[in-house]
């Protein structure tokens, strides 16, 4: 590791700090250019140790920049992945306030709930299939607490994946006779249609997506488990949203979920 515990243990409150007052900081690459990816996760994990240790409750992970569209509007050619608290999720229809948030963007994805622990190496998308319960409609509103966005990989994984808020739509699909690559997406913003899509656009099947977090988790000793939900991954590029803002996305045969910002 380039940086030392107490560089981690810095950042990590800076990045805290900075969610509560809105107020972002400098991009940690822009700091400390010898960053390595063991550094930017040893930030999130130690985030996390104290977010838990103050009363959230982990229910779920996220994988980032799984699709070619993000891949490209973020300028890179890898997943990153974060966690998600209870703290995380709304409710949907309630309005999210833009004051509670920095420079937000959403992302329409398919979030899959686990009947079974997921733990790597080797997973793959049959063992995925296997292990979930159903799949559901959702959007990301992703959020970065560094400044203007201007971020590498590094800093996403640093930030825990520039989570946000997770909205979940309100219809559990078993997943045993879907073909996940051919879902189909219609995202709509203010009643205008802004982006269409498939499954196919995350890493080829979001059951992939999900085998590849499972096998990453591996080499931090963490899991996927029981009774969480994953975020696969946005099938097209993220969508800038300001108040007054209205959000739709609806997949084939899975149904549809909604958001607003005031």
């Amino acid at each position: 590791m380039a940086l030392s515990k107490e560089h981690v243990a810095q950042i990590s409150a800076e990045l805290i700090e900075a969610e509560k007052s809105r107020v972002p900081i400098q991009a940690l690459t822009e700091r400390f250019s010898d960053v390595s990816y063991e550094d930017s996760y040893a930030i999130q994990l130690k985030t996390f140790d104290t977010l838990v240790k103050g009363g959230a409750v982990i229910v779920g992970k996220k994988i980032g920049l799984t699709s070619k569209a993000m891949q490209d509007q973020m300028k890179i050619r890898e997943p990153d992945y974060g966690m998600i608290t209870d703290r995380m999720v709304a409710r949907e229809g309630a309005p999210i306030p833009m004051s509670s948030l920095i420079l937000p963007k959403i992302e329409p994805e398919i979030a899959f709930l686990l009947k079974e622990d997921l733990k790597g190496p080797g997973v793959n998308v049959a063992n995925v299939i296997e292990a979930t319960e159903g799949i559901m409609p959702a959007f990301e509103v992703i959020d970065s607490r560094y400044r203007d966005w201007k971020i590498t990989v590094k800093d996403s994984i640093s930030d825990n994946a520039s989570a946000g808020i997770m909205i979940l739509g309100g219809k559990l699909t078993p997943i045993k006779d879907l073909d996940l690559r051919y879902i189909g997406l219609v995202m709509e913003k203010n009643g205008m249609l802004v982006s269409t899509a498939a499954g196919a656009a995350v890493l080829g099947n979001p059951a992939q997506s999900v085998a590849w977090l499972a096998n990453k988790l591996t080499e931090y000793g963490i899991y996927l488990k029981k009774g969480e939900f994953v975020m696969s991954g946005s099938l097209v590029q993220a969508v800038n949203v300001e108040a007054g803002s209205n959000l739709r996305a609806t997949f084939d045969r899975l149904g549809s979920v909604s958001v607003c910002f005031e």
